[in-house]
């Protein structure tokens, strides 16, 4: 990597913009950056930290960059740092921008601007920049990539600051190992301790799981057990467990099948007792049941015959029934001739009712000639009917001609009303018309000239308060600056009183022997004495901080004073010298007149279409008056043919009517006629029909009743049974025929009949003999269903047992396993001898490395004298692994680095620097560091130890490489041409280069 370029703008203590030409600087090889304390040499640095990484090192970032800001740069001005740089063969330019709270555009008070960065990439072949990406966050991961390191790595690799570097030297183990672990990231080797660590905290929790559910099951497998398990009085956790559990579990199981054993002898003698008790009471409930048979078939046969008159009266009653079924059919025949005459004669009666009494003796034939005669009649009509419709429509399209004719005349009287005030209703609307084009005319010109009134009025009311700011601004500008003069005052006067009374100051340090500062003597003979109100260093430092603070302040107050002029001048110029009351009075009369203006050429749209619509309507009124007229001439034609063709059509209907209101009436007369004679005289024709078919059912119903035995068809109806009744009279013959045969065929059973001849049977001993056998074989089975489920139950826990024991035991293995590596690697267990941690010991092959890096270095540095080197010892009762050594070979021994001197330090830590800077290169992946900074520490060598460390110094510069030494010695600006200088003034510190 190889600086450039670096342009400063606001930047810490640079108010102005500053340029850095690092290229003319890398020249020489070695150059020098100093200036003043507090000029802002390490400002420099952290610009080009913050332009590469968005951030300054350590406790100088702090907010979100707000605090970079310079306080010398005017409020216009945005911070901003450029560097230009070469870094893995891309040229490449970077430029932040960091939070600006910046003067609100409009208004008073500020306004937060974010943070700004751009990425650029020469490209050599078209010799230009090419914009890479403006995103902070591709930006940050582009440069670390192309790094290989983190900000704290570049600032211990890049910009070596020796007073870390010789704290470093002097602290214990846990300082080395913090600044050591954020230079070589081994978070890494801490995590693997971290997460061994959870491992066997879970393997353990595991482990400890399992053993408690294999102490549940042993708990389970006791309560199953009862006496014949005891368990074993361990842990979870605890050695042995999983074997005393097995063994206890074992015991148990031969137990529960000695007990099952006896339970199933005692099940078999149980059922054989069982199925004895069982075998007799079926025996004795035959005999029972055999015997109660007999008995209630003894007791069927004596109601039987109880009821055998009732049997032969049903008997005769289903034989009478059955041959009236043979005149059945003739007897429904009859009964529905009969109701057919009755209809019949009915509805012939209803007819008649509804005729004329000239038809009353007229038979079916008389009635059917009548109805045909009025039938004709009724079809002479029809040429009639039309007529009468032809004179309705005419009569209709006679009124309809009156109404059009009444519709005209309204029409053409209403046009003529219309039309006669067309003219000035025509003048009146165009005159409101340019009335309001005027208007909006008007409107157009106020508008254009409302808003040069408001910014005029605005400009006024700033004018006017700015006045009164820029008043306030020099009271107080004006008192500021009588109270510097009176601190200036006040402190030249303690000054002058100090140097008046300097001799009784320098009095006070003499020392008997010692020789005077001033004149050398070594004898004091009478030194001066401090007099009344002397003043000394102190209170003169105090005046003339306070002076200090008094100038800055009033230079604040000036600052602002112009800053209130200015403005009020710009405000001035906008607003003029009209008072801001006239101007506010100017403009609201202005937006009245707007208004005005604006309501009044509102009305012009309204205007014009309320003329386009009058115009519309007068077209439409002459058209419906030309329309009426022609009307008018062909109504006349029209209503004298329609009234010569009423008269004639009057007088077709007066011969067809009658005596009839109209056609249609004698039409509906003539209809009704029609139908009832019609009706009569179907009804006749249908009495007589009915009539003869009754008289022939009569002679077939009595010819019938003979024949089946009966005396008269009534007899034979008597006879007759309907389905109920026949049913139920066939079913209590079929059940008393069923009941005499069951109680014949259970009397001459044998064996009933020989069960009736033995003693009745006991059947309630019986029962009470198999009850007790089937109680004692319940109680036997249950015994022995008991000590199989214990037998089972304990087989299927030791099983599971069984199977977790065989699972736990890769699990045991593993946690054994992974606290041995916990242990070791937290460096408590017994096998790490030093107690070194994992990552301890990875550091410490870093500081190893180091130290080899650093005694190349210090070796020549030190003429030879030095070499450090890493130790692993313990000190005290703490871990090893970090501690640094310094041998010295002029005394053959080893010391810690703390005991080196003030100048012996500075190698040491520069030679650290440098070799911590080589190894975190490597580490990196061999970025080549051609630009590189030392911050002091050069003061407290002599010229020969300075010569020899700038010969080192000069050595880096091999294969192109620049060195900036960052102190204000000022040895070295005699030593060191090529020079970086840092200068500060009251308006802010500005860099100038030199020798180049």
């Amino acid at each position: 990597m190889r600086l450039h370029r670096l342009d400063l703008t606001a930047f810490g203590p640079f108010g102005a913009t500053q340029s850095v030409d690092f290229d003319a600087l890398s020249a020489a090889g070695l150059f020098l950056l100093h200036g003043p304390t507090g000029a802002g040499k390490t400002s420099v640095l952290d610009a080009v930290c913050y332009a590469l990484y968005g951030t300054v090192p350590g406790a100088r970032q702090s907010g979100q960059g707000l605090t970079l800001r310079s306080d010398h740069a005017g409020p216009a001005t945005r911070t901003e740092v450029r560097l230009e740089l070469t870094v893995a063969g891309r040229r490449l330019e970077i430029t932040r921008q960091p939070p600006w709270e910046r003067p609100k555009k409009r208004g008073t008070g500020t306004t937060l601007d974010k943070a700004q960065t751009w990425l650029r990439e020469y490209d050599a072949k078209g010799r230009a920049w090419k914009d890479l990406s403006r995103s902070h966050q591709e930006i940050g991961e582009e440069i670390s990539q192309l790094l290989g390191m983190s900000r704290e790595q570049f600032c211990q690799v890049v910009l070596l600051p020796q007073g870390d570097f010789a704290r470093f030297l002097r602290a214990d183990a846990g300082a080395r190992g913090q600044l050591l672990g954020r230079l070589f990231d081994t978070q890494r080797f801490a995590d693997v301790e971290k997460r061994l660590a959870e491992r066997r905290k879970a393997a353990e929790a595991r482990v400890r799981e399992g053993d408690s559910a294999l102490l549940a099951d042993a708990h389970r497998m006791q309560q199953e057990a009862g006496d014949a398990m005891e368990l074993p009085q361990l842990a979870p956790g605890e050695p042995g467990l999983a074997e005393a559990v097995l063994g206890a579990a074992a015991v148990a199981r031969s137990t529960a099948r000695e007990r099952r054993t006896v339970a199933r002898c005692r099940l078999a003698a149980a059922e054989s007792a069982q199925f004895a008790a069982d075998r007799a009471l079926a025996e004795v409930r035959e005999l029972a049941r055999l015997q109660d048979r007999f008995a209630e078939a003894r007791q069927r046969a004596a109601r039987l015959a109880e009821r055998a008159g009732d049997h032969r009266e049903a008997q005769a009653r289903m034989e009478r029934a059955r041959k009236a079924e043979t005149v059945a059919p003739a007897l429904e025949l009859r009964e529905a001739a009969e109701a057919g005459h009755r209809e019949a004669a009915a509805a012939e009666a209803r007819a008649r009712a509804l005729l004329p009494e000239t038809f009353a003796g007229a038979g079916a034939a008389g009635l059917a000639g009548a109805a045909r005669r009025a039938a004709e009649e009724l079809g002479g009509l029809e040429s009639a009917r039309r007529a009468e419709r032809r004179l309705a429509d005419v009569v209709e399209e006679r009124a309809r001609l009156d109404r059009q004719e009444r519709a005209d005349e309204d029409v053409l009287r209403e046009a003529e009303s219309w039309l006669a005030d067309w003219d000035a209703v025509r003048a009146g609307l165009q005159s409101r018309i340019d009335a309001a084009q005027e208007a909006a005319t008007r409107a157009e010109q106020l508008d254009g000239r409302r808003e040069p009134a408001r910014r005029r009025l605005a400009a006024a009311r700033l004018r006017d308060e700015l006045g009164r700011d820029t008043d306030e601004a020099q009271r107080t500008a004006l008192a500021s600056g009588t109270f510097a003069l009176e601190a200036k005052a006040h402190w030249l006067r303690l000054k002058e009183q100090r140097l008046a009374g300097i001799a009784a100051e320098l009095a006070a340090r003499l020392t008997a022997g010692e020789p005077c500062a001033v004149c050398g003597a070594t004898e004091h003979p009478a030194p001066a004495r401090k007099f009344a109100g002397h003043v000394d260093g102190e209170a003169e430092e105090r005046a003339e901080a306070a002076h200090q603070r008094a100038e800055a302040q009033r230079a604040q107050d000036e600052r602002r004073l112009a800053t209130a002029r200015e403005a009020l001048a710009a405000a001035t110029a906008a607003a003029g010298d009209a008072p801001t009351d006239q101007l506010a009075a100017e403009a609201d009369e202005l937006e009245q007149d707007y208004a005005w203006a604006r309501r009044a050429a509102s009305a012009l749209h309204p205007a014009q279409e309320e003329l386009r619509l009058a115009e519309r309507e007068r077209e439409r009124r002459l058209a419906d008056r030309q329309q009426a007229e022609v009307r008018a001439a062909s109504r006349l034609t029209r209503r004298d043919g329609l009234d010569a063709e009423h008269a004639s059509l009057e007088e077709e209907l007066a011969k067809a009517r009658r005596s009839a209101d109209s056609v249609a009436a004698r039409a509906a007369q003539l209809e009704r006629q029609v139908a009832l004679l019609t009706d009569a005289a179907d009804a006749a024709r249908a009495a007589e029909d009915t009539a003869r078919h009754l008289k022939e059912a009569d002679a077939r119903l009595a010819d019938a009743a003979y024949r089946a035995g009966f005396e008269t068809p009534q007899a034979a109806a008597a006879a007759l049974l309907d389905d109920t009744a026949y049913r139920a009279l066939q079913r209590r013959l079929d059940e008393r025929q069923s009941e005499e045969a069951a109680v014949r065929a259970v009397l001459a059973e044998s064996d009933t009949a020989a069960a009736a001849r033995q003693a009745p049977a006991d059947l309630d001993a019986a029962e009470r003999t198999a009850t007790a056998a089937a109680r004692s074989l319940r109680e036997a089975a249950s015994a022995r269903d008991q000590t199989e489920r214990c037998c089972a139950e304990l087989d299927r826990l030791s099983a599971r047992a069984t199977a977790q024991v065989r699972r736990l035991a890769p699990l045991r293995e593993e946690y054994d396993r992974v606290a041995r590596l916990a242990a070791l690697t937290a460096g408590t267990s017994a096998d790490n001898e030093r107690r070194m941690r994992l990552e301890s010991y990875v550091l410490a092959a870093r500081l190893e490395q180091v130290a080899a890096a650093a005694t190349v270095r210090l070796q020549r540095m030190s003429a030879g004298r030095y070499t450090l080197v890493h130790s692993d010892d313990r000190t005290g009762r703490g871990r090893s692994g970090l501690g640094l050594h310094v041998v010295d070979a002029w005394t053959g021994r080893e010391r810690d680095t703390a005991t080196l001197s003030g100048g012996e330090t500075f190698f040491a830590s520069l030679a650290l620097a440098l070799g911590l800077a080589d190894v975190v290169t490597d580490e990196a992946g061999g970025i080549r560091l051609d630009t590189l900074f030392i911050d002091e520490g050069f003061g407290s060598l002599d010229d020969q130890a300075l010569d020899e460390v700038l010969d080192v110094l000069d050595s880096l510069r091999e294969r192109d490489r620049s060195v900036g030494i960052v102190s204000h010695v000022a040895d070295l600006r005699r030593r060191i041409h090529a020079q970086l200088e840092v200068t500060k003034t009251r308006s802010g510190s500005a860099l100038r280069l030199r020798g180049v």
